[in-house]
This record gives structure tokens, sequence and C-alpha cells, in this order.
């Protein structure tokens, strides 16, 4: 593809962009439906907002009732939607269906193109993931801008293997391996690991990340915590007990969070100490965000009131 042009010169400096899909969320529980904004990249963005990152995102919705809801929705966490993200004739759609534990599986009715046009400026973070970098035409879309960008800032991957909306798993695999070069921070969760990587063990999927590139490798296990990794050290950080109301948007907080921390600490966060600290927010984020219905990731004040409460034990496996 060639090089494509920014939309509009830029006026305010943004600290991440996010690249990927936004969608409504239509909720089927026990007590009926709800729709909620959501898709995950959106999500992301939305919770770096709530964090009090300026944050913008660059998407495919419609100018329909559920575009305006989305735009709305960014809005009020000051969000920016980034020129271009109006192009579709009609706003995707996920359809989550509870089961008893508040886990939701999904069902879609989407289309992903983005428009022709890039960021007008270069973040200290690109984020993007999930059906934006799998699914055509807006999947190569997405990869040229990682190719433009990525020698420029750090760049952070959640995949969220959606596997109703993927290809065969060779060519889902190579799509997410074709990607790792072109970018830094990799999260996956334990069910996107053991999907891309069935005979692998988690240990061995990020041992993985890192041979191809990554400077930070993280898999999240829900309920039983978080793995994360460097070259150089490896922890195992708890999850937070907490009751939980669904876990909508559980991984899209972590991933905020996870982004909030590298932009707080730089190349501190790369250390082991940096590590943990990671580990133990994004956590907390995401303990937080299951505690209640929907994608409804903390604000700053929430979280650092959470985490000036007592520390949490923490498993460390460090490598020189």
């Amino acid at each position: 593809m060639h090089k494509l042009q920014p939309a509009a010169p830029a006026h305010d400096q943004m600290d991440v962009i996010v690249i990927g899909e936004a969608l409504i969320d239509v909720v089927n529980g026990p007590e009926g439906s709800i729709s909620y904004p959501g898709g995950s990249p959106a999500n992301v963005a939305y919770g770096l907002g709530r964090l009090g990152i300026p944050t913008g995102l660059l998407t495919a919705i419609g100018g329909d009732e559920h575009g305006t809801a989305i735009t709305n929705h960014l809005h009020s966490a000051g969000v920016r939607l980034l020129p271009g993200s109006i192009s579709l004739e009609r706003t995707a759609t996920a359809t989550a269906t509870l089961a008893a534990d508040g886990s939701a599986s999904y069902e879609f009715d989407i289309a992903w193109q983005l428009a022709p046009v890039a960021p007008a400026m270069i973040p200290k973070v690109l984020h993007t993931g999930s059906i934006a970098t799998f699914l055509a035409p807006g999947a190569a879309t997405v990869r040229t801008l990682l190719e433009q960008c990525h020698q420029s800032c750090l760049v952070t991957y959640d995949p969220n293997i959606r596997p109703a909306l993927l290809g065969s798993h060779s060519e889902a695999q190579s799509v997410f391996e074709d990607l790792l070069p072109l970018t830094d921070v990799v999260k996956l969760s334990d069910e996107d690991a053991h999907w891309l990587y069935p005979a692998f063990s988690p240990d061995e999927v990020l041992s993985h990340l890192l041979e191809q590139g990554a400077r930070l490798a993280v898999i999240t296990k829900g309920a039983e915590g978080a793995l994360l990794a460097t070259p150089d050290a490896r922890f195992s950080i708890p999850s937070v007990k907490t009751k939980v109301a669904d876990t909508i948007g559980a991984g899209d907080a972590y991933m905020a969070a996870l982004i909030f921390e590298l932009l707080t600490r730089g190349d501190e966060a790369f250390t082991p100490p940096g590590l943990e600290a990671i580990g133990q927010t994004a956590s907390m984020a995401a303990a937080i965000t299951v505690s209640r219905p929907g994608a409804n990731p903390p604000t700053a004040e929430e979280l650092q009131t959470r985490l000036a409460g007592p520390r949490r034990r923490r498993h460390t496996v460090a490598y020189s």
C-alpha cells in the first residue's frame, strides 16, 4: 500500500493514538438486553482518557445513532475521534451473551475499512489490536500505519482473538506474527495464547514473543493473575480478588493501565521494579472494571485510591 497521507494538521499533542474498531456491544443477560459503546481498541482509548491521558482514536463508524453514541461516549472521557473516522454507512455491532460466571461470548455484525488517511502527528504510544488487525480490507491499512510509525514511537498490540471472524488458524497466526516485528509490547489473554499456540505453555509463548522482538510480553489469566516478561526478568502478578459483575472490557482496562504505566515510567518500565508496578496497576484496573457491568474502566482517582491500599504479594522469576 502507498504511504498514507495525514488527514489534517495537528493542533493538540496526543500522548496515545489508538487505531481500531469501535462498535456497539449489545449485552444479553438474565435481566434483558443492554447496549454499550465498545470494541476493544475503542475501550482502550476510553480507558486511557479516563486515566487522564491525551488520546485520539482512528476508527471507522457510521454517522448513525450508534455512531453518535460512540462519539459522545469517547468525548465524555476526553478522547478525540480523529479525522476520517466517520466513514461507514452503518456502525458495527457485537452481541455478547453472558454466562453464569459473567464471561461473555460474542456474535459480530462488522465491516472494517479505514479511510486512507494517517494521523497528523506521531504520538508517544501507538496502540492497535483486535479485529482491526485481522479483518480485510482495513487490516492492510493498519499494517501500513504501523510500518510508518513503529520506528518513531512505542507500539503496543493486543490481538484480542475473535475466532468467529478469522480465517484458518494458520492464516491468523501468520497475520499476527507478521505484525510482531512492528510492535514493542504485546499482550495476550491466556485464551489468545492457547488459540494461537496450542502446543506451547504460557511461558513458552512469552519466550516466543520476546524472540520475535517484543520488549515486553504479557499474558493475562483472569482470576489467576498475569505473567509479564522482558528479556531480563519475568513476574507472575496475582489478580485482585473482587466480586465479578461481568468480564466485559477487563482486558481492555488492563491494556489501558499498562500503557498508562509505560508513559509514566518511560524506559524504567522495562526494568524489574517497573515491570512489577505495571503488573500491579494493570491488575487493579481490571479488577475495578469487572466489579461493575460493561466496559467501565477506572478513573485515575479511583485507580490511585485502590493502589494506595495494601500491596499484594507477587511471585518473581528473574533472569540474568
